[in-house]
């Protein structure tokens, strides 16, 4: 799996832990292994100027999804190109506003580590085609979302 993170917010983050994050969650949704995904943080100016761009909404906020391919979950094989080979595909971006996470944090009464794992989680289930707008979808994304970050951090607690 091809997971680039870049941080251009300005303010230090484990990029490494946020790479281990997504290929956990992308392996527990069983996307295919060659898939690539991007994770960029920025800052807040950055952040507005996206919100902006593509929610029309003023004002950063803390993630936003950008899907390229039709990727769903349960593609552990992908689909077969013109030539019949697989084609693992690109996931799309995620980008995340460290800044923003860090008073979401404070807020909720927990790191900025843990609100940007949430923050990571919720991103790339978006990417795969998860949605909160309606009740049942809300609630099948959040119960994905919660799972996925419980056998993370049982899985980073054992260590």
């Amino acid at each position: 799996m091809s997971i680039e993170v870049l941080n251009e917010s300005g303010v230090p983050v484990d990029e490494r832990a946020i790479s281990d994050l997504a290929r956990h969650v992308l392996d527990g949704m069983r996307v295919h292994p060659l898939a690539e995904l991007s994770v960029l943080l920025v800052d807040e100016e950055a952040m507005a100027e996206l919100h902006v761009k593509w929610m029309d909404e003023p004002g950063p906020t803390d993630v936003l999804s950008f899907p390229m391919d039709e990727l769903r979950p349960g593609q552990l094989d992908g689909g077969a190109g013109d030539d019949g080979e697989l084609d693992p595909g690109l996931l799309g971006d995620v980008v995340l506003c460290p800044a923003v996470a860090e008073r979401q944090a404070r807020q909720a009464g927990h790191s900025t580590e843990a609100e940007l794992e949430l923050l990571t989680t919720h991103g790339i289930l978006h990417l795969l085609g998860y949605d909160h707008a309606e009740p049942e979808e809300h609630k099948e994304m959040f119960g994905l979302q919660d799972e996925l970050l419980g056998s993370w951090r049982e899985k980073n607690s054992a260590r």
